[in-house]
């Protein structure tokens, strides 16, 4: 059996609880603390351990290693170590490998990284006590669907893929969804993505007398037919998913390019938490302000005092740094993740 470790923060000052108060409660954190994946478990200790010490908590650490053996090593420690509630995961084999263990334990999991649907569509069948508050890796496409159509009902649009299954996914649930709604794209079409210029694609666009476009794929393209279009003189409003946050292309996007995506986590923090984290000296990438969040939430449900921890999870609404959360009969998030955005020329800014 592979080694771990294991670390409570009781021995800070700073993490213990004030003497008036009961005994502080206990967080167990799962995250990948070694070898490939050891930078984005840093990111989730950080934002675990200063949520911790806001809370007047503390945390008991495990070492998944995002493998199969890590998951199930993780969640043997952690049970004897008797937390009441685990926090954390980032990759698919470690959770499942650890999720049977915690379920005849009694302890349930809310990890803010696992996206794969399986994970909590399964719930059913396997009881698993998972609470996620990550987006679910078809949350995307839903979302595209969600947003645009409301927004584009009276409008002449089209729907383009690049052909990569990222890219058909998103172009083919919106299709679908338009269907259901008695909505018809008037073009829809799959192009040649990586090309020099994509003049075929707005030519194929401005004869069809489409004025809005969803394109399945990635910045590079979107921001060569923005172009082209503009080029034929051609008033195109175009949108694409969250691989528009990718790096900045050779060729620069469009202002007014929409983008259907999740917010920079900073950007929705409260001020308390962005303060917190500022005084902290830690910057919040990646996985700091979710793992934030998500252990706010396990503390919440911790001092409810109402029963089981994930009887209070499963009914209740708690606030969190990045908002309310509150579960679905499957564990996923009722609140939706996913937003719109309108590029200004430097940044993606939120459309009310």
């Amino acid at each position: 059996m592979r080694c771990f470790a294991f670390f409570i923060l009781s021995s800070l000052a700073a993490f213990s609880p004030p003497a008036a108060h009961a005994q502080a409660p206990v967080v167990g954190l799962a995250a990948p603390l070694t070898d490939s994946f050891a930078l984005l478990g840093q990111q989730m200790r950080d934002g675990a351990r200063l949520a911790a010490q806001a809370g007047g908590a503390q945390i008991v650490e495990a070492d998944t290693q995002c493998s199969t053996e890590g998951g199930e090593a993780a969640a043997r420690a952690l049970i004897e170590q008797n937390v009441p509630v685990v926090v954390g995961f980032l990759c698919t084999d470690a959770i499942e490998a650890a999720l049977p263990l915690f379920a005849e334990a009694g302890i349930p999991v809310i990890t803010p990284g696992v996206r794969t649907a399986t994970l909590t569509d399964q719930r059913e069948r396997t009881g698993w006590p998972v609470f996620r508050t990550a987006p679910r890796a078809d949350a995307e496409r839903d979302a595209v669907a969600d947003i645009l159509l409301p927004r584009w009902r009276e409008n002449f649009f089209a729907i383009v893929d690049d052909g990569t299954i990222y890219g058909r996914e998103l172009a083919e649930n919106l299709r679908a969804t338009a269907e259901l709604q008695e909505l018809k794209p008037v073009f829809v079409d799959t192009f040649r993505p990586q090309l020099d210029n994509q003049i075929g694609l707005a030519g194929r666009l401005k004869r069809s007398g489409a004025t809005h476009v969803f394109v399945g794929g990635d910045r590079s393209d979107i921001a060569i037919l923005s172009r082209d279009a503009g080029g034929m003189d051609y008033d195109l409003v175009i949108a694409g998913g969250e691989a528009l946050r990718a790096e900045e292309s050779a060729i620069p996007l469009a202002e007014g390019t929409l983008m259907v995506g999740l917010p920079r986590w900073a950007d929705i923090a409260t001020d308390s938490a962005g303060k917190a984290l500022e005084e902290a000296g830690i910057i919040p990438d990646g996985y700091v302000l979710p793992a934030f969040a998500a252990t706010e939430l396990a503390i919440a449900a911790l001092r409810t005092g109402s029963g089981p921890v994930a009887d209070a999870l499963e009914s209740g609404t708690f606030q969190t740094a990045l908002g309310p959360y509150s579960f679905d009969r499957k564990g996923d998030l009722e609140q939706p993740l996913y937003r719109l955005f309108r590029f200004d020329g430097q940044t993606f800014q939120e459309v009310e």
